[in-house]
Parts: C-alpha cells; structure tokens; sequence
C-alpha cells in the first residue's frame, strides 16, 4: 500500500516496522528542537495513476489509512469559493466550516482511524488549542480516550471545546514546546498513541486532504498560489504533500507556489527559509496563538516545501492580522480566528508579487469563535438602550 521515507535521510521503512519517527535520524533528535526524521508516505504511484478516474474519483487511494477504520464523524468537504470582494483572482478554503472548527479535524480523524486499525484506546496530543479541540471531538465520538497537553494561555473557547468533549486536560505552566515535550514523555511511559504534529507522520498525512480538496473542488486543477498560515509548519507540508502526490500520480503537471506566513513574533521558519540557518526563537508571543511555537517541530520539511514549490515566506504583525480578521469578515462574511486572518495579512502584503492572471487560494485554518478574546480589545459592544425606539439612533 505504501512505505515510510524518511524526509532527513531517505531511508524507507515497511508500514509496521516504525510508528513516529525514523529510528535512526531520530537519534539525533534533542527535545526543544525541530524533529529530526519526519517520516512521509510514498504510495504505489504507478497503480494510483492507472486506477484513478476523475468522473469516479476514489480519493481512499490517497490515503494512509483504510476506509473501513474510518471514524464515524464527518470531516472535510468544506467550501471552497471565488470572492470578488477581494482584489484579484482569490478564491477562499474556508476549514474553519469542520466539525470543531479548524483542519485540524482532518489529522485527528486519521489518527483515530489508525487507532482504531492498531486496536488502541487512548490517543494523546500537545496543543495551542485546536489540535487539542479536534482530538478530544474525534474521540467522543469514536470511544476513545483522549489525553492532552496544552498550555494554560490556550483560549477559554478552546478548553471549553476539549473539556466538554470529554478529554483529560492537563494545563501546562509554560509554551507549546513544554506541552510537546510533556506528552512525548507521558506516551514513553504510559503508551497510547502519539498524536503530536509531524511526530506522528499521520498528522501530515490527514492535513493534506486539505489540498486534494482544493483539487477537486478546482475541477481538478491546481491553483498558482496557496497562502498558508504557518506555526510548527505541518499544515504547509500537508498541503505540498496533496499537490506532490497528485504530482507523481500524473494528475498534475507542476505545484502549486506555496507562500508561508507567520507572525512577525513567531517567525523560526521565516528566518530559517530566509536565512539558510535554522534557530529557536528565544519567545514566540503573538495575537494568534495557534501559529505561535518557538522550535516548530517540522521546521526542516516546512522550509524544503516551500523551496521546492518555488514559493516564499512573509511574516505580518499582530495589528496586521487583526485588520485582515476584522476587513475579511467585513468583506467576505468569513469570521477567521487571528492565526487564520494572518493568510489575508500575507496575502495584502505580497499582492506586488502576484500576477494578475494567477490563481490564489487563502487557507482558512479556523473559525474566529475559537478566539473571542482576540478581537474584542479591538471593538465596542453597544451600550444598552431603554425599550423604546426614539433611543435607538443609527450612526
């Protein structure tokens, strides 16, 4: 069905024989770093092209996973639209429409699904928020324990989702990369399965339908730009995965460029994709705490994707991407939370590098109720008024 290659050295492993990472890149790997060993699926590319039919398309030849070990919980399928309320040829790729709010759904439904094919009852994950929120939703609703590791900044929004789901929620008293490091030594010692971003080469793998979606629902096109919100940089390698499997499978004849945009405050992979050289971040403080991680695990995929894509980096302010949040609600009706709204602020940002004729996708990553606190410093609830219509005056 496929094998397990490893992104650092090539070494190919069966299915079975790994679960994480590759054992011996692995090796070098030292906790408050990037992972080293990232391990991507490679399919039967050969059998993929010669089966695949686009009037019948069966995406299940994409995946990882069986469909038999599928969750019963409807993940994807999100809308996908031309606006012309934005300037230029944007379309939008609205996630944040998925069962929890955000395409983190997307991995959690596979890792659950590979719980369910390895016969395991509790999945753990570190998290900013929606992976947790996703996690702990794919669980209720498939019987499974969900474990998380998430920092005690995380929005209230956030707890309240993965708490009312059912998850055991252990608030961490430091960043994202504290959490990480806490479920890797909770799964070392307790077992379960791992479900962290890019540790668990799964993760990479349910992100991408994000991308054979945009395909898809493209009539069956690439688009020329995508513009991705970037923080451990697991959702950019999905979305580069999609398009090089498609690729390989002859379904498409180039990549689409992959345009990576991180907060100004929270920007390792930004300076290592410009720069050459990669360097934690002493603190990754920013407005959008879901792109906010200072040694992002899948730092080194990340920066090759977005080479290997002929893309760029961008890197937007907080006030940038709170009046993208507040101008691409006005404009489109599309609430973003901020790290979503940082796509718009990118995508303002690098118009002077954009042709006219290109096609442009913005991934929204998640909805804007999973952050309320956010936008409220930057807005005035009405007062209330006495019941009677002679107080009500329109400005």
């Amino acid at each position: 069905m496929f094998i397990y290659q490893c992104d650092n050295c090539g070494k190919t492993y069966e299915r079975d024989s790994v679960r994480y990472l590759c054992p011996v890149c692995s090796k070098e790997f030292i906790p408050g770093n990037p992972l080293k060993g990232v391990l991507k699926v490679i399919f039967d590319y050969v059998n993929i092209k010669n089966d695949f039919d686009v009037i019948h398309p069966d995406w299940n030849l994409f995946s990882a996973v069986e469909e038999k070990y599928y969750p019963e919980y409807p993940v994807g399928n999100t809308s996908f639209f031309q606006t012309k309320k934005l300037d230029g040829n944007v379309w939008i790729k609205n996630d944040g429409l998925n069962p929890s709010g955000s395409l983190k759904d997307r991995a959690s439904f596979l890792v659950v699904a590979e719980a369910n094919r390895l016969g395991i009852d509790t999945i753990v994950t570190a998290s900013t928020g929606n992976a947790a929120s996703a996690l702990a939703a794919v669980c209720a609703a498939s019987n499974k324990k969900a474990i998380i590791f998430v920092p005690a900044s995380a929005p209230k929004a956030k707890l309240v989702q993965m708490i009312l789901y059912g998850a055991k929620v252990i608030l961490v008293k430091g960043s994202y990369d504290d959490a990480f490091k806490l479920s890797l030594e909770y799964t070392d010692k307790f077992e379960g399965l791992n479900r962290n971003t890019a540790y668990n080469p799964l993760t990479i793998e349910g992100k991408k339908t994000v991308g054979l979606e945009i395909f898809a629902q493209n009539n069956f096109k690439a688009p020329d730009i995508v513009f991705i919100p970037v923080g451990d940089g697991v959702i950019i390698s999905g979305v580069y995965k999609a398009f090089y499997d498609l690729k390989m499978s002859g379904l498409i004849e180039k990549l689409p460029k992959l345009i990576c945009v991180q907060a100004e405050n929270s920007s390792a992979i930004h300076n290592f994709i410009v720069s050459g050289k990669y360097k934690n971040l002493e603190s990754s403080k920013t407005i959008a705490d879901s792109i906010s991680v200072s040694a992002p695990s899948n730092a080194f995929m990340a920066k090759n994707v977005v080479i290997e894509s002929d893309g760029f980096s961008v890197t937007v302010s907080d006030e940038e991407i709170m009046d993208a949040q507040k101008n691409l609600a006005n404009k489109t009706g599309i609430f973003a939370e901020p790290a979503a709204s940082a796509t718009y602020a990118g995508y303002l940002k690098s118009k002077e590098k954009i042709n006219s004729n290109e096609q442009v996708v913005l991934l929204i990553t998640g909805h804007g109720l999973k952050d309320i606190e956010a936008p409220l410093a930057g807005i005035k609830i009405p007062e209330a008024i006495i019941t009677n219509i002679n107080n009500v005056k329109i400005s």
